[in-house]
């Protein structure tokens, strides 16, 4: 946990103000740059750890740094007029541009590392396809050679870590960038903004995704719900390995309450490979997708299934393919009503209610979701609102409606929303023979465990986060019917009879504290008190003229 060490924080921070200073100011462009060079430093320090892992263990291994490369424009030539334009791929390796000068520095990544990193994993991966359009754009040979520097120095920092606290390297790296992603302290696009990490492992804890699931984030940003999902999977593994092996070292909690590893040792080639296969996420900002696939790349996965598509236009026609999907699509945004799929019948272009009804869309028949809405969507009285919590509540079983407190978001926005718990039953062409949900349990979250002010400041404890996970998942037994409390159980048919409304302050009974207060008379007399003190003559406070004491008395004989 970084805030556990403040010399790799104070190392981020100054790399941010280096790029800053040296005229990168949009933080999206600087954390794309420092992506790259993150990149750069992550694949050399890999490829030299197999090496030296094969030759302990005598197996074969051939390093992408080994023999020429030859950039994709001149692949059309002869074998022989390639020669020329050949580069020696070991000269592309971060240990060995690192020690040239500033100039010669800058010109060699911009013309061929860089280059090199785009067409890494060959024509047809769909990092290299969106990394296309990616530019180096770090300006000045100064600002390279600092952050070069900088980099390597928070290389170091995290190989101390991990060797004094035990955490897995790969976790600290996981941990770095994602505190990286944090400081993009605006607004993305479309009404896009990060989702705290610990309501992403909320919603993980509550959807529970398995080993084999199909697990997809229709308007995945920087991957984060992706990533948490995979994380939650490895977690499990880990703590099933811990419990089978007396010696294996015990997952710690983290600040939030939960466990959490990007590694396990009992993560077979077997499970990579499935894990690899697990994971989709869609996105219509180019920059995200390629922040989202270097996010997953440099947690350990290998081969994220990230893609640039509209996941509400008629482009994209999948539907029931996946077993779980976990996201906070974008809520102030709106389609073109000509680009809307037509499978998409709400019959609107608010895209808060199109990705409510695409999501179910994408849902296999038993595969559940985890969704951020703003409130509006619980209680809009407009048909294509009472439409949407129409296929929740009839087609899928609502398992919960989760409120979150507005200061969630801050600073990037104030939005009040919730989260949607629920599972498809019925697909779009089935009939209903019976409504799909029995009862939803509503939960009213206070506290993340953390300020709700712009600073977001980590309070003492876990705010609500660990008893809505133990609420939840003992709903069923608890059947929980007071609704005075936080959390409470509402019967379908009530709902349907309140137009389908799922806004919890529909149901929620309020507490009203009865308050005595003393006479008038009474009153008065004690405020007299306080003016003149409780030994005096009424016939002498009677003399006086004007002021607070006249006029109490007159207020005492008129309810005396």
């Amino acid at each position: 946990m970084l805030q556990n060490n403040p010399a790799l924080k104070s190392k981020i921070d100054q790399l941010w103000n280096k790029f800053w200073s040296g005229g990168i100011s949009n933080p999206l462009t600087a954390i794309e740059q420092i992506t790259y060079l993150l990149f750069m430093k992550r694949l050399d320090d890999l490829d030299l750890k197999q090496q030296a892992d094969a030759e302990f263990t005598g197996d074969a291994f051939t390093s992408r740094f080994a023999g020429s490369w030859v950039p994709p424009e001149y692949r059309d030539k002869t074998p022989e007029d390639q020669i020329p334009f050949a580069v020696d791929k070991h000269s592309l390796r971060w240990s060995e541009f690192k020690r040239m000068s500033a100039e010669p520095m800058l010109s060699h990544v911009q013309s061929k590392v860089f280059p090199f990193l785009k067409d890494l994993s060959g024509t047809e991966s769909s990092f290299t396809r969106h990394m296309k359009n990616a530019v180096f754009m770090i300006p000045k040979p100064s600002l390279l050679v600092e952050a070069v520097k900088t980099i390597d120095d928070m290389y170091d920092e995290m190989e101390k870590d991990s060797q004094d606290k035990g955490q897995a390297f790969q976790d600290i790296q996981g941990d770095v960038y994602e505190y990286l992603l944090s400081e993009i302290a605006s607004a993305g696009k479309n009404g896009q903004f990060r989702t705290p990490r610990h309501i992403i492992k909320l919603m993980a804890e509550l959807v529970k995704p398995q080993l084999g699931h199909r697990i997809a984030d229709p308007a995945c940003g920087s991957g984060g719900f992706l990533l948490g999902a995979y994380q939650y999977i490895v977690t499990q593994l880990a703590i099933r390995a811990a419990r089978n092996n007396s010696s294996a070292a015990q997952l710690q909690t983290d600040e939030d309450g939960f466990q959490r590893t990007s590694v396990s040792a009992s993560l077979t080639e077997k499970a990579k490979a499935i894990l690899n296969e697990s994971l989709y996420g869609y996105d219509i900002d180019g920059t995200m997708v390629r922040l989202g696939l270097m996010n997953l790349m440099m947690h350990g996965i290998d081969e994220p299934h990230i893609d640039y598509k509209d996941t509400l236009s008629k482009s994209f026609d999948e539907a029931g393919h996946y077993d779980i999907i976990m996201a906070n699509p974008p809520f102030t945004g709106s389609i073109d009503k000509g680009d809307i799929n037509e499978s998409l019948q709400l019959g609107t272009t608010k895209t808060e209610l199109l990705f409510v009804e695409n999501i179910y869309r994408l849902l296999k028949k038993g595969g559940s979701a985890a969704v951020i809405v703003p409130q509006g969507v619980l209680f809009g009285s407009g048909n294509a609102f009472v439409a949407a919590r129409k296929i929740l509540v009839d087609r899928c079983d609502l398992k919960a409606v989760i409120t979150l407190p507005s200061g969630v978001f801050k600073p990037y926005a104030g939005v009040s929303t919730a989260i949607l718990l629920f599972t498809k039953v019925y697909a779009a062409t089935d009939k209903v023979t019976e409504p799909a949900t029995q009862q939803v349990w509503f939960y009213d979250m206070q506290s993340d465990g953390y300020t709700l002010d712009d600073k977001r400041n980590k309070q003492e404890g876990y705010g609500d986060l660990q008893d809505i996970v133990a609420k939840y998942h003992s709903r069923q037994a608890e059947q929980a019917t007071d609704r005075t409390q936080r959390h409470f159980t509402v019967p379908r048919l009530e709902i349907v009879d309140e137009n389908y409304d799922l806004s919890l302050s529909r149901y929620k009974e309020d507490v009203f504290e009865e308050i005595r207060y003393d006479k008038p008379e009474v009153i008065l007399q004690k405020l007299l008190v306080s003016e003149v003190g409780e030994d005096f003559d009424v016939q002498e406070l009677g003399k006086i003229q004007s002021g607070i004491v006249k006029e109490l008395l007159e207020l005492k004989g008129m309810v005396g």
